[in-house]
């Protein structure tokens, strides 16, 4: 067990649950994202009905989430009341967990069951998407990609909780 694996098994047991509270899905580049109430996620592959989908299978980044915190203050960064989340091009949108304290672990989000990998870093299109300083506004709240370990579906109100690995106690 990493060092990193340690300390969230000690501190991170209280972490209440989050809340899934937007689904996208981004049917072909470039086109409008879809909003959809729930989504089929596949194993090594994506949320069906996403571009992503269609990889190929085993990609880090099958899922993008974002926290709707996050999106609060990529807001009022830019001086914004709000952000409709389709802008971003996540595929979901959760609030109540710290999506970054979870990084490399895994989440449950209704009966599918996630690895959170790398960083989703903002592209060079949301200077178009959201004004001028929407890429540095976005740097460091783009949220987290994530590789589907078991397939399952994830709706709109769905729980987002972390399933933590086992402190050894030597």
């Amino acid at each position: 067990m990493t060092a990193t694996q340690k300390l969230l098994a000690r501190y991170v047991p209280s972490m209440q649950p989050g809340r899934v509270e937007w689904i996208g899905l981004r049917p072909e580049r470039r086109q409008p994202v879809l909003v959809v109430d729930s989504a089929n996620a596949v194993r090594d592959l994506g949320l069906a009905g996403d571009r992503r989908c269609e990889g190929s299978p085993g990609s880090a980044r099958q899922v993008t989430l974002i926290n709707a915190e996050h999106i609060a203050a990529i807001a009022a960064l830019l001086q914004r009341d709000t952000i409709d989340p389709a802008l971003l091009r996540r595929n979901i949108v959760v609030s109540g967990i710290n999506l970054q304290a979870l990084r490399y672990q895994q989440i449950e989000i209704g009966g599918a069951l996630l690895e959170l990998t790398a960083q989703c870093h903002p592209c060079s299109r949301m200077e178009t998407a959201l004004g001028s300083g929407g890429t540095a506004a976005m740097f460091m709240h783009g949220g987290l990609c994530a590789r589907i370990i078991r397939s399952g579906e994830i709706r709109t109100g769905d729980s987002v909780r972390p399933i933590l690995p086992q402190a050894s106690l030597f």
